[in-house]
């Protein structure tokens, strides 16, 4: 069984620096409080691959993604290893003038199995289900 979760917001920051954000995977465990590890395995100017720890009381988990670069406007996320049968995610940054933008996240993921889904699946849909939220206050947290 597919979840699909969509979320936006609309900020008073440029389009890049949301981007930049976003994109700054090895920051996450400083500010995204079900992330526990975030390493970046490859990277260039169009491609990377991060790994992603997610973890909460004795839980933990993680997966690692190959990410589609479109510099300041998407990011394309695709399942590579993990507890899914599926994951996929497209962030979207869109400038509204030179210092406003709106974000959106449109993330689909399939759990590997009704265990996984048990004991992972309340902690990954709480963290999905948050994560535009989260980059927005961390957004206000840098940028005031």
């Amino acid at each position: 069984m597919t979840t699909h979760i969509q979320r936006s917001a609309l900020l008073p920051y440029p389009a890049q620096a949301l981007y930049d954000l976003v994109n700054d995977v090895a920051r996450y465990p400083e500010f995204l409080p079900w992330c526990s590890e975030a390493e970046v395995l490859e990277s260039s100017a169009v491609h990377m691959r991060a790994s992603v720890g997610v973890a909460k009381g004795g839980l933990s988990q993680h997966f690692v993604t190959r990410n589609t670069l479109v510099a300041g406007s998407s990011i394309e996320m695709h399942l590579e290893e993990g507890p899914f049968n599926q994951l996929h995610g497209v962030w979207v940054f869109k400038a509204l003038g030179e210092k406003a933008c709106k974000i959106s996240l449109d993330l689909s993921f399939d759990y590997a199995g009704p265990i996984v889904r048990a004991t992972l699946g309340p902690l990954f849909n709480q963290a999905a289900n948050t994560l535009v939220d989260a980059f927005c206050q961390r957004a206000k947290q840098l940028h005031g």
